[in-house]
């Protein structure tokens, strides 16, 4: 029999980056991530490891080399592949991420309302998606997101909708307050 494997969250991402001025400009500058520390990567010495604070105790790390200039790729989406980063803010925080990804003319979706949570995408340097995302709701005391989340999901199954609304969340909240 399988032992049964804990997760505790997600530990840190790592990401390949381009140079290092490039890659603090972004992750440092433009997304307000401290970098923490940076060391070299301790599986090819020639490659930098930037550590960037999320805010919450965990790290994005980004992979740099001055080899790297930043050319954007395009994502063709397959499976295996990293669709997006998503980095979780404050509903005020992801309208001042929306002016200052505008005011460093760093094109963007605009604030998307996706239901439980409002969604901001745009592209880093190298063209990797990233979301900022931002509930809508705080869970009650004593619960998790996940708990409300997946409360909301049955009965919007109920309802037979396409997706989450805030009358799911709302009534999520109040079953299990």
């Amino acid at each position: 029999m399988n032992s049964i494997i804990q997760s505790q969250g997600i530990h840190h991402i790592t990401l390949n980056g381009a140079d290092r001025k490039t890659s603090i400009n972004f992750w440092q500058n433009i997304l307000g991530m401290k970098l923490i520390f940076e060391q070299p990567n301790l599986d090819d010495l020639s490659i930098n490891h930037l550590y960037f604070d999320c805010g919450d105790g965990r790290t994005i790390t980004v992979f740099t080399s001055e080899n790297r200039k930043p050319a954007k790729f395009k994502n063709k989406n397959e499976p295996g592949s990293v669709h997006h980063v998503a980095i979780w803010v404050s509903q005020s925080t992801i309208r001042i991420a929306e002016k200052n990804l505008n005011d460093n003319k760093i094109s963007n979706t605009g604030i998307k309302d996706r239901g439980f949570m409002d969604s901001l995408y745009f592209k880093d340097p190298l063209g990797l998606l990233v979301e900022i995302a931002s509930y809508k709701f705080e869970p009650p005391s004593g619960k998790s997101y996940a708990q409300v989340l997946e409360k909301a999901h049955e009965l919007r199954l109920k309802r037979a909708a396409i997706n989450i609304q805030d009358e799911d969340i709302a009534l999520a909240i109040k079953h299990l307050s």
